[in-house]
């Protein structure tokens, strides 16, 4: 059995985790508001730029060059969204292993050929699948610190423009999408090429309406060669605030569960204390009466 003073330490070393984490518990609580509002706030803008887009798509024979449908897929590129911090439970390591089984499944040759590309955002992303020699072109560590707009729609434009040229032939996003605050859905989605039919099929509230003809000025075409691109930015600004928002509700379940977890263990640190604590008073008694009777007998 463990001495009094090493228990002790590890008491206090229990009891100033569990302080940590506690606090780390109500900063992430605090950023997760800020993250939810954020996400719920583009939700309704994102839904309704897709359902005009599709709608506009849909009542224009020109293509747009984000519309072009390649014969064969040879290169793919994946923009793969993670965290720049631990500490959030299976956040990264779930979305990163579902990442990688679905390229197992549908792109093996791509990997096998090198034909298969991608972009990391966030620290964790990045390590991951560079340490695992994948085909990391771009990365972008430290994302989160500061998210903002203009980031994404650098990121999206610059995929974008690559898959114009023919660079490659699909584009997906693989991140979190906020549930709850204790579950994430991992999401991997084609951005690229555009598909008319599958923007058009519009989930929002306003989607009975899309029967409604309109009188487009200049013409559709020109609005609809404008709205494709920021249709296309909104989808990785929203993927990004998504994941945000997942990363803060994970961290905060995983600081609460290590919170418990260091409560419990300090009980039963402080039962190992009395315990040997008692066993070392009972020993100091025993030595005692046994010296008093020795001492009596002479």
């Amino acid at each position: 059995m463990a001495n009094l003073r090493d228990i002790r330490n590890r008491i206090s070393s229990v009891n100033n985790t569990q302080q940590i984490t506690k606090a780390m518990k109500m900063v992430a609580a605090a950023k997760l508001r800020k993250a939810q509002d954020k996400m719920n706030n583009t939700r309704p803008y994102a839904s309704k730029i897709e359902e005009v887009a599709g709608r506009l798509a849909n009542n224009t024979k020109t293509a747009n060059p984000v519309m072009r449908k390649p014969e064969e897929v040879k290169n793919v590129l994946f923009i793969v969204i993670g965290s720049d911090r631990g500490l959030c439970g299976g956040f990264n390591n779930n979305l990163f292993k579902d990442v990688e089984s679905r390229i197992q499944s549908n792109f093996s040759s791509h990997l096998k050929s090198e034909t298969l590309s991608m972009i990391t955002i966030g620290k964790k992303a990045s390590a991951y699948f560079k340490k695992r020699k994948y085909n990391v072109i771009e990365a972008f560590p430290g994302f989160f610190d500061d998210i903002q707009y203009n980031k994404t729609s650098d990121i999206m434009a610059s995929a974008t423009k690559q898959f114009i040229d023919g660079k490659f032939d699909e584009v997906y996003i693989s991140y979190n999408e906020f549930k709850s605050v204790i579950a994430q859905n991992r999401k991997t989605q084609k951005v690229l090429p555009i598909d008319p039919e599958t923007i058009g099929n519009s989930k929002s509230d306003n989607a009975s309406v899309s029967t409604i003809d309109y009188l487009y000025e200049p013409d559709s075409q020109a609005i609809l060669d404008k709205l494709l691109p920021l249709h296309l930015n909104m989808q990785l600004w929203r993927a990004v605030l998504e994941s945000n928002a997942s990363e803060q509700g994970a961290r905060m379940t995983a600081m609460d569960s290590a919170t418990e977890n260091a409560k419990e263990l300090e009980r039963d640190l402080r039962l190992e204390y009395n315990q040997a604590r008692q066993s070392a008073i009972t020993t100091e008694i025993s030595e005692i009466v046994s010296g008093a009777q020795a001492l009596s007998e002479n």
